[in-house]
């Protein structure tokens, strides 16, 4: 028995335990489900849908907590909640805030990413972070953590571009991408349909009216990234599917590590300049 359990493996596509050296998962029919690609840890770590959307979490409060420190006498403390514990802009621009500043000026097409996890102040962060927990769960149950994140991720930057476009000088959020969700919460409701569909459509759609009645009401709202990472989200979900139709396959998976190894690689690359540029 320990002998069979040191080959015995979680299958990575269905979760179910079978033996490392299967040609084929007897449960979902995935060839090769031992092979080190399909368990490498781009791959481990969409396991766990909770983990996934606290790990997203993390990387923003992180983010957040360096823009303030690379610069803590230009921190704001304003008594406006929209102002208070607010990054100052040049540390914001070296960690990768985007805008036609950024780019056109000085070439930094990698902030269209990057840009997705700044925040301009501590209200602009939790307000994003409860967003993003409550939609994105929403979108694991009915997408899976892989299209989740390819969404976030892909919707995020579409909305930058469009805002770049557009030519909004200086921006930053995660808004574009939490707006990207939302897209795709709304196409799934209505494509779904029925009581269950319907009831999620008119759910989010509540969601997309507070935002942009937000967006017209408060000044500084950058509604071009919102409405690109909607647009975008909506076009993702019909591009990959949700559950009921298509299960998640290894493309979806392979997007997914893609989407995390280039955030991954974009934000290092921002914080080492970032710093280096700070201090030196």
């Amino acid at each position: 028995m320990q002998e069979h359990g040191r080959h015995s493996i979680l299958c990575p596509n269905c979760r179910k335990l079978i033996s490392e050296d299967e040609p084929q998962c007897p449960y979902c029919g995935i060839s090769n489900p031992g092979s080190r690609w399909k368990n490498n840890p781009w791959m481990r770590g969409f396991q766990n849908p909770d983990q996934l959307i606290q790990t997203i979490i993390y990387v923003n409060a992180g983010m957040f907590i360096l823009s303030l420190l690379l610069n803590p006498r230009g921190m704001g403390f304003s008594m406006s909640p929209f102002s208070f514990l607010s990054p100052d802009n040049q540390s914001l621009l070296l960690l990768g805030a985007t805008g036609s500043i950024p780019i056109a000026r000085f070439h930094r097409w990698w902030t269209l990413l990057s840009a997705n996890y700044l925040h301009a102040s501590i209200l602009h962060i939790l307000f994003n972070m409860m967003a993003l927990k409550q939609i994105g769960a929403l979108v694991i149950a009915e997408y899976g953590p892989y299209r989740m994140f390819i969404i976030y991720t892909l919707a995020g930057v579409l909305g930058y571009v469009v805002s770049y476009v557009a030519g909004v000088a200086f921006t930053l959020g995660a808004s574009a991408a939490v707006c990207g969700l939302i897209g795709a919460g709304l196409y799934y409701g209505k494509s779904r349909g029925g009581i269950y569909g319907e009831a999620i459509y008119k759910q989010i759609g509540g969601w997309v009216i507070g935002l942009f009645a937000f967006g017209l009401l408060f000044p500084g709202i950058n509604n071009w990234a919102h409405g690109g990472g909607l647009l975008a989200g909506i076009v993702l979900g019909f591009l990959l599917g949700y559950r009921e139709r298509t299960p998640e396959t290894l493309l979806h998976k392979t997007l997914a590590g893609s989407c995390a190894l280039a955030s991954a690689v974009v934000l290092c690359f921002a914080v080492l300049t970032g710093v280096l540029l700070n201090f030196f």
